[in-house]
């Protein structure tokens, strides 16, 4: 259901891109049709990280023929946890729901992060967060291994009691969210923070499918070694902030 200016949305869907292009109207499109069936009011926020291609063109074009979409630009390429710190700061919703712009998260499992969500929620007070769990991964042989290793120390080291923190599939409160230390490479880390925060942590089997156009924009090392590096500054919730620079996309004119 779409959510007019005059009411306050019961989700926010972030979603960070950098040339995306190809892949925003598709992904929109089955956000949509994910949502429209829970009868609930819901934003989709993308947040376009400095992208050089058509993205920002796009995304523009897109907003008119979805009211439900709006859009943020980053002027200058911040890194993914900028763009979802971006996404969620700008959101209007008190639950927030994230996944990643490539078109491999699977818009048609956020509903059943969703009911677990709720379900959780009414037996327990404290802040949850709900993360996908890609029992079947679609990515080349070196992603996977190199999320295995990341995965495993960072469990080891953190207990953070959690699969898959590298699925961009989550749910999770506005406001627990706003509260945790803004750094770097953060988004690695949600459950963790979440948990350090007073809060729990439950994870679902999604989906994971292969990627239909472009390429990735963040590097397989780049993932395990900067994210194993930032371990130690997760454990001591070492501050490094994010730099704002974040404009809003205007829709084309009709």
């Amino acid at each position: 259901m779409m959510v007019s200016e005059a009411t306050t949305p019961e989700l926010s869907v972030v979603v960070p891109v950098k040339n995306e292009a190809k892949n925003l109207a598709p992904l929109i499109d089955e956000i949509c049709t994910s949502l429209e069936g829970l009868k609930l009011e819901f934003e989709i926020i993308y947040v376009d990280d400095g992208s050089t291609d058509e993205t920002p063109t796009l995304l523009a074009d897109i907003m008119v023929v979805q009211p439900e979409l709006r859009a943020i630009r980053h002027r200058e390429c911040r890194g993914q946890s900028a763009a979802i710190a971006t996404g969620v700061a700008a959101a209007r919703a008190n639950l927030i729901a994230t996944l990643d712009g490539d078109g491999q998260n699977d818009p048609s499992d956020i509903p059943s992060l969703l009911a677990r969500y709720r379900e959780a929620s009414a037996r327990n007070s404290a802040a949850l967060m709900v993360t996908g769990h890609r029992t079947m991964r679609k990515d080349v042989w070196l992603r996977r291994s190199s999320s295995r290793v990341a995965n495993g120390i960072r469990g080891a080291m953190l207990k953070d009691d959690t699969p898959d923190t590298g699925c961009g599939l989550k749910i999770f409160p506005r406001e627990a969210f706003m509260a945790m230390p803004q750094f770097n490479h953060m988004h690695r880390f949600l459950p963790a923070l979440m948990l350090r925060g007073g809060g729990l942590i439950e994870s679902v089997q999604v989906n994971h499918r292969p990627r239909q156009h472009g390429a990735s924009k963040y590097g397989v090392w780049n993932r395990l070694w900067v994210g194993i590096t930032d371990l130690f500054g997760v454990m001591w919730l070492a501050r490094r902030p994010i730099r704002a620079d974040a404009t809003p996309l205007e829709p084309a004119p009709k």
